[in-house]
């Protein structure tokens, strides 16, 4: 009887009825045979019989097939359910990471990098309706993953995001901003978002941030802004050593607060500070609640009618009554 439901369960009342039967069929069971009045039994032959020890059975046989057919008109039926899902409202997001030197810093464990490639990717988990690509910057841009629905595609390009000698050093925020914008500009979403992280100060590129900006508001793309790092000190790298390993020192965090809050305001997004693993982690959740997917869904019902089943089975108890009753435990007289 797993995931079994019943269309009609209101008929289970009936059960209430079995006891009225049963209580009556006890009042009654003396006048269920018929009896014969002798003077003496001396000349008849004592039999061993059980078959009247049995009959009863015929008045369980009856109660079973009543059992069965009540549940046969309660209708019991087994329910496959499809669902199908789809979108309605797409969004289209454009993750612009920095990858400058600085985002090695160890404010964040185990630093700044690697704490946000955990954190986006679990972001990019969570929105299965909506297509993503991925922009890194320092002095320079480029796409590392353009704006997919193939979500694989995009954590392991996340994965892979480092600090290496591909792009010069230094924050380009403006080159970065523009790059993600040229991403989204011919989508047909009807959403359009970047998430901009920076962990500095607008240094390098030859692309004005605020420029940028204007640009992406001219396409009706919403920019949501991250600075990342500490307040105060932080371990910063400055040089590496013979043995090819960074060496660290304390240096003091500076992030344009003022340029990420401007962007986010003329784009009608929003500025978040990340300061540690968990409140990098609640920004991105605060962001995934934000910018929500409109999806339909729609169930399709298959149902298996089992009420059959219990039909037959009622049947054949009630033949099976019959025949004993006509048979085996007919009566003589």
């Amino acid at each position: 009887m797993k995931n079994i439901t019943f269309a009609n369960p209101e008929f289970f009342w009936l059960f209430l009825v079995l006891p009225i039967v049963i209580g009556w069929y006890f009042w009654k069971r003396k006048e269920h045979s018929a009896t014969l009045k002798v003077s003496s039994v001396k000349g008849f032959k004592v039999s061993n019989s059980a078959l009247p020890k049995l009959k009863p059975m015929l008045f369980i046989l009856r109660l079973l097939a009543l059992s069965a057919l009540i549940m046969a008109i309660a209708r019991p039926q087994s329910t496959d359910v499809t669902n199908k899902s789809r979108t309605t409202r797409g969004i289209d997001i454009v993750m612009a990471i920095d990858v400058s030197g600085s985002m090695l810093a160890k404010d964040l464990k185990p630093n700044r990098m690697e704490a946000l490639k955990r954190v986006a990717s679990e972001f990019v988990e969570e929105r299965p309706n909506d297509r993503i690509g991925l922009v890194v910057y320092a002095a320079e841009s480029y796409t590392k993953t353009p704006v997919t629905s193939d979500k694989a595609v995009v954590l392991d390009a996340l994965n892979s995001v480092k600090y290496d000698n591909v792009l010069q050093d230094g924050t380009g925020i403006g080159v970065g901003l523009a790059t993600a914008v040229n991403r989204l500009k011919d989508s047909k979403a009807k959403s359009k978002i970047i998430i901009l992280l920076t962990d500095g100060v607008n240094n390098s590129g030859f692309i004005d941030p605020r420029m940028a900006s204007e640009i992406a508001k001219e396409y009706g793309i919403k920019v949501y802004t991250i600075g990342i790092g500490t307040n105060g000190m932080a371990e910063f790298p400055y040089a590496i050593a013979p043995n090819g390993q960074f060496l660290f020192r304390m240096m003091k965090v500076e992030i344009d607060e003022k340029l990420m809050k401007e962007i986010a305001l003329m784009t009608d997004g929003k500025y978040f500070r990340a300061t540690s693993n968990k409140s990098l982690e609640s920004i991105y959740n605060e962001i995934n609640k934000l910018e929500t997917t409109e999806v339909q869904e729609q169930r399709f019902y298959n149902y298996d009618e089992k009420y059959r089943l219990f039909g037959f089975l009622a049947l054949g108890l009630l033949s099976l009554e019959l025949v004993l009753r006509k048979t085996l435990f007919r009566g003589f007289i």
